[in-house]
């Protein structure tokens, strides 16, 4: 496997694993992920997991900047992504 395709399939998995975690912290009322944290993981590379932590856990959708903020790291990304492959493959 590609070193960047595995790269990027840890950043997803840890970036749904936290999603999850600070999810259920959030049900409990204990010490949350700060969302500078989650957006992070975001711009590292986790998008999809972000997706999919939004719509498995149900978690940051009643919070409409967040995720503004949410699809603007992740488009920011994913730009960059492209341009890194685009490099590497070329």
């Amino acid at each position: 496997m590609e070193p960047i395709l595995l790269y990027l399939l840890i950043i997803n998995l840890l970036t749904l694993f936290i999603w999850g975690y600070d999810k259920q912290m959030a049900k409990k009322n204990l010490q949350r992920i700060s969302e500078i944290q989650l957006l992070l993981l975001i711009f590292l590379g986790g998008f999809l997991g972000g997706v999919l932590g939004i719509l498995l856990f149900k978690h940051k959708i009643s919070k409409p900047f967040f995720l503004l903020k949410f699809f603007v790291v992740g488009l920011s990304q994913l730009i960059i992504l492209r341009f890194v492959l685009r490099i590497l493959w070329n």
